[in-house]
C-alpha cells in the first residue's frame, strides 16, 4: 500500500524579529486547539513543487516532540497573502 503525505492548513501566530526573521509560536488547528511551540530547532527552504509554490520548513518542538510546520509561499497574485502554514499527514494512497 502506498503511503502519500496530505497538507493539512493550520493557523499560526508568529513574531517577525529585527532581522525579519519569521518565528512561529502557536498553532491552532480547525476545531480550535491551540498549541504552544517550544522551540524552533530549524529552518530551511523547502519547495512545495506539485503546486510551483516556493516555501519553508521549520522544525518545532511541541510538547517535547519534534514536528514539522512548513511555511508555503504564495504565487504573487494576491500582494495582501504573503502565504500559508500547513502540516503534513501520511495517509493511505
Amino acid at each position: 500500500m502506498k503511503r502519500i503525505a496530505e497538507k493539512i492548513y493550520v493557523r499560526v501566530n508568529s513574531d517577525f524579529d529585527a532581522t525579519g526573521y519569521m518565528l512561529p509560536r502557536t498553532i491552532t488547528w480547525a476545531d480550535g486547539r491551540t498549541f504552544t511551540i517550544d522551540e524552533v530547532k530549524d529552518f530551511r527552504p523547502a519547495s512545495t513543487l506539485e503546486r510551483g509554490h516556493g516555501g519553508d520548513r521549520y522544525t518545532v518542538v511541541i510538547r517535547g516532540e519534534e514536528r514539522y510546520l512548513f511555511f508555503e509561499k504564495t504565487d504573487g497574485l494576491f500582494a495582501s497573502r504573503v502565504g500559508r502554514w500547513f502540516v503534513e499527514r501520511t495517509v493511505a494512497g
